[in-house]
C-alpha cells in the first residue's frame, strides 16, 4: 500500500528497499546528507559507482548499490540550486522525486527513504520543498497505485517534522 510518513530521524540508519541522496549532477561526494550518505556507505565504492555513472541532469535520478548502508540501493536525485524560482526549480524539484519514486518501481522496491532535497545547501525554501516533494509523491500515487512503496522522509529536527506533518495535511 502506498502511503507517506515523516520521522526524525538520521537517513544513513534507514532500514529501506532504497534511500534517496539529495546529489549533485556530477555525483560527487559532496556536503550534508549526500557528504553523510556517502561517508556511510564507504565513500571509495560509492565514489566508483558513482563515476561509472557520470553525470545526472537536475530533475533526475539515477541507482547504485548502497554498500555499507542498511538499505538495499541509493537512488541519487538531483534537485534544483534556489535561484528564486523563476529557473524551472519547482519543476526540477518535483521531477527528482518523481524519477526516484520511478526508479524504485521500476526495481520493484516497496520502500523508500527520502531527505528534504534541494532544502539543504541548495536553498530551496522548506516549506515550499515540502508541498512539492508532498505532490510529487501522491501525483505518482495516483497514476500508480498499484506501486506498493512505502515513502519515508527522514528530516533531523522536530521543526522540520511538524512542517512537512502541516503541509500534508493541508494538502489533503
Amino acid at each position: 500500500m502506498n502511503s507517506i510518513t515523516i520521522k526524525k530521524a538520521n537517513i544513513t540508519r534507514l532500514a529501506a528497499d532504497a534511500i534517496v541522496n539529495a546529489a549533485n549532477e556530477g555525483l560527487w561526494e559532496g556536503g550534508g546528507v549526500c557528504g553523510a550518505i556517502f561517508r556511510a556507505a564507504g565513500s571509495r565504492k560509492l565514489t566508483e559507482a558513482c563515476s561509472a555513472i557520470g553525470h545526472c541532469d537536475t530533475g533526475s535520478a539515477v541507482i547504485t548499490p548502497s554498500f555499507d548502508l542498511p538499505a538495499k540501493y541509493i537512488i541519487h536525485a538531483v534537485g534544483p540550486i534556489w535561484h528564486g524560482g523563476t529557473r524551472g526549480e519547482p519543476e526540477q524539484l518535483y521531477g527528482a522525486y518523481q524519477s526516484s519514486l520511478a526508479l524504485a518501481r521500476e526495481h520493484g522496491l516497496h520502500s523508500i527513504g527520502f531527505p528534504l532535497i534541494s532544502s539543504g545547501i541548495f536553498g530551496y525554501p522548506k516549506e515550499d520543498a515540502w508541498r512539492t516533494a508532498i505532490k510529487a509523491c501522491r501525483d505518482f500515487f495516483s497514476a500508480f497505485p498499484d506501486a506498493d512503496i512505502a515513502v519515508t522522509f527522514c528530516v533531523l529536527d522536530e521543526e522540520m517534522k511538524r512542517m512537512g506533518e502541516s503541509v500534508m495535511g493541508e494538502e489533503g
